[in-house]
Order: C-alpha cells, then sequence, then structure tokens
C-alpha cells in the first residue's frame, strides 16, 4: 500500500447485495488497518463518506487507520450533499482539489 491513495466511492465493496458490499468493506479495512505497510491516504467520495458515521461498521476502523497516522479526507460536496458533517466520528473534510493533488502524487487504487 506504500505510495497509494484509497479513493472509497460507496459505501459497500461491489454491486449487488448491499449488506454483503458492506460487510466485504469492512473486512479490507479490516485487514488493511493489521498491515505495516499503510496507504498514504484515504479519499472517501459520494456515499462512501457515510463509511464515516456511526451507521457504518466500518468507521470503527476508518478511525483507527487514521488514529495510527494515515490522514483519511471526506469530500465537502459529499459531506454537504449527505448532510453528515455533524455525524462523521473522525477525518477531515476536504475538497475535490486536494484529491487531485494526491492523485498527481501518488497512485490511486479506488475501491466501489
Amino acid at each position: 500500500m506504500k505510495n497509494k491513495v484509497i479513493l472509497v466511492s460507496s459505501n459497500q465493496l461491489g454491486k449487488g447485495d448491499e449488506a454483503l458490499g458492506e460487510g466485504v468493506l469492512e473486512t479490507f479495512f479490516t485487514l488493511l488497518k493489521q498491515r505495516d505497510e499503510k496507504p498514504e491516504a484515504i479519499f472517501l467520495m459520494n456515499t462512501g463518506v457515510l463509511t464515516l458515521t456511526e451507521q457504518s461498521l466500518v468507521s470503527v476502523h476508518l478511525k483507527e487507520i487514521h488514529e495510527s497516522g494515515v490522514p483519511v479526507y471526506a469530500c465537502k460536496t459529499c459531506v454537504d450533499h449527505y448532510n453528515v458533517e455533524e455525524q462523521l466520528i473522525s477525518g477531515k473534510i476536504s475538497g475535490m482539489s486536494h484529491f487531485i493533488e494526491l492523485a498527481a502524487e501518488y497512485e490511486v487504487l479506488t475501491i466501489a
């Protein structure tokens, strides 16, 4: 994961059953936080920002990853659209221009 930015564009991984997709995304971040090598940053957009709310089981893992030193960013436009700013339990709100800077510097791994 070194030199990578993870882009999370959904609150589930893959298409199909929503509960399964949420579970698979939770497993992804559970395993990611256990690795010695972490990504440079995680950027959440669209429904991906919902994973930073208490309603998502993923939020616990993202919070731990953030506390371990990996920056976690939520797209401001998306946070505003879903009206979840007060519900975010971790991370920072950031703009698309910041994501473009990250993408110019690091390889992007998209989780959709």
